[in-house]
């Protein structure tokens, strides 16, 4: 790299919504901004996590001085641990004291906490790695303690706006650093890596301000049980939630780990004051129902969360009654619009009132930036350069014509893709060549799915599997017992014995060989290739045919 330019390398967060993080280059000096995840897409069978692909980083390891952390969202710190395990060595670890405190429950939880080094930072300070000095600015967002941040280099100023709205009004915490920005833009900047997923939505974001007068409404309205729902690190509208049920005669109780992860840690930092409104879920039982509030996991519908099993009958300790009013405070992240409309319409089944966004104005309101803000951070900073991130491929060439719109050449409006080197010096901004990149799957405890194996798991799911058990002679190769064909999930006429004609076939194919030949290798391939082309022609299906193969 010329000595006189600095690398941004986005490993997750442009061209989709979602485990957003950039790395930030200059020389042999590297920050990491933001390590998040992304929910998996209905195709990724039993995946857990999306996380960004941090092969790069681990092959400079040594280089990497810092994580900076812009605020408490998952699709921006729920990839930390990942990130440490991969690296294997302590960290520095840089953001607001609420940030950093559900980055720290996290780690509890995968026991690295011996691996950060949490550095609380408050808006406005300063500090330097090498030869880069970094600035936290205070910006509102639907989470409190957000913050841009900056980058300075020998090169010049590179702003991360984070996730940004400029909300006047904020229920928690205080409106966004409007001088500080403006100041900024006075210094000069050289690029602006700005959030764009609300981009094509007119005008501004309407303050969270307005939220509470919704849910004042709906609150004080219900007759039954209040069973409210929000992302589990929205702090700000879970309080909210809080506050309004208990000026309304209503105890809290929290339904789901996460949240009641989330809120202690919030409480303890001070970000949440329940005033002896929250209570554990025990306690709710002896209360009428007019007198209750359940704060439970599942927004987005995930099939194992609070919500989705309690609007499926499923839930152990609470089942909806008929003057149940369920409250959705959030709207669907894109890709999950299918699960929460299931979980919505089992609630309307099981006859609970559903407040949502299509049916009730402003019971949620986003905390990204619409396109009058996004012009404004524009104007603040007057940026050289400029680049969209956290947003789809859509919302980044609308945002390149509003950019344009607000005068910056398209020369100077830089669209990338994950893993891209985008090469900034004052002169020019361009991409470079690329990294390792893309998506790294997480099951349960494993870190990396292997594609061959979500592609088996989909097999699995669309067509079913059919075992195929055989015993030979461990000797002579022999043909002792089977083969025994069974079945899960594959649809197949019964009346047309399928199985038992497949059975016929292998049978007959395995008798065509002598006995020396027939030996374990040998009968394991036969079967897949008879069985599978035998059960194609007769079905057009194609199992996963798993031989059981025992030596006797």
């Amino acid at each position: 790299m010329p000595r006189k330019a600095i690398n941004v390398i986005p490993l997750g967060g442009v061209g989709e919504v979602g485990k957003n993080s950039n790395l930030v280059q200059y020389g042999k000096t590297m920050l990491l901004v933001d390590a998040g995840v992304k929910f998996p897409e209905e195709e990724m069978h039993g995946v857990d996590l999306v996380i960004p692909d941090f092969t790069y980083v681990q092959e400079n390891a040594d280089q990497l001085q810092a994580l900076l952390l812009t605020h408490g969202h998952e699709d921006h710190i729920g990839a930390v641990p990942y990130l440490l395990r991969t690296l294997g060595r302590r960290l520095p670890i840089c953001g607001s004291p609420l940030t950093l405190g559900l980055v720290e429950a996290r780690l509890r939880e995968h026991r690295l906490t011996h691996l950060a080094d949490l550095c609380p930072i408050g808006p406005g300070a300063t500090l330097r790695f090498g030869p880069l000095e970094v600035e936290f600015i205070a910006v509102t967002h639907s989470i409190p303690d957000a913050r841009s941040i900056v980058i300075r280099s020998p090169i010049g100023t590179v702003l991360f706006t984070g996730d940004f709205k400029f909300d006047e009004s904020p229920v928690a915490g205080t409106p966004s650093d409007i001088p500080r920005l403006r100041a900024l833009g006075d210094e000069g900047v050289l690029a602006l890596f700005s959030d764009c997923v609300r981009v094509a939505q007119p005008g501004r974001t309407p303050s969270e301000s307005v939220v509470r007068k919704t849910l004042e409404r709906v609150i004080g309205e219900a007759q039954g049980r209040v069973i409210f729902t929000s992302f589990a690190s929205n702090i700000t509208r879970l309080e909210m939630a809080v506050d309004i049920g208990r000026r309304n005669g209503r105890k809290a109780a929290v339904v789901g780990r996460s949240l009641q992860d989330n809120l202690a840690v919030a409480q303890e930092l001070g970000y949440f004051t329940p005033d002896g409104a929250l209570v554990d879920l025990a306690q709710i039982r002896g209360l009428s129902a007019n007198q209750v509030l359940l704060l439970v996991t599942g927004s987005q519908g995930e099939p194992s969360s609070a919500l989705a099993r309690i609007a499926a009958g499923d839930h152990p300790q609470v089942k909806i009654v008929p003057g149940d009013t369920v409250v959705f405070s959030a709207t669907p992240v894109p890709g999950n619009e299918e699960t929460v409309s299931r979980t919505i319409d089992n609630l309307f089944r099981r006859d609970a009132v559903v407040v949502y966004q299509d049916v009730v104005e402003n019971v949620h309101v986003s905390g990204h930036a619409s396109r009058d803000e996004l012009k404004e951070m524009i104007d603040l900073a007057r940026p050289r350069f400029c680049a969209p991130i956290h947003g789809e491929y859509r919302h980044m060439v609308q945002y390149r014509t509003m950019a344009q719109e607000m005068g910056i050449p398209s020369e100077r409006i830089v669209l990338s893709d994950i893993g891209d080197i985008v090469e900034l010096s004052p002169e020019m901004a361009r991409i470079k060549g690329g990294v390792q990149s893309g998506s790294v799957l997480v099951d349960g405890l494993a870190l990396g799915v292997p594609r061959a194996l979500l592609r088996e798991r989909g097999r699995l799911a669309e067509d079913g599997i059919l075992i195929a058990a055989i015993a030979i002679d461990r000797e002579t190769g022999r043909l002792l017992g089977g083969p025994d064909l069974f079945t899960r999930g594959l649809a197949i006429p019964a009346e047309a014995d399928v199985l038992g004609r497949a059975r016929t076939e292998l049978l007959r194919a395995l008798k065509r060989y002598p006995r020396a030949e027939v030996e374990y290798g040998f009968i394991v391939t036969k079967i897949k290739e008879v069985l599978g082309k035998f059960i194609y022609q007769t079905t057009k299906l194609q199992p996963l045919i798993l031989p059981v193969v025992t030596e006797v």
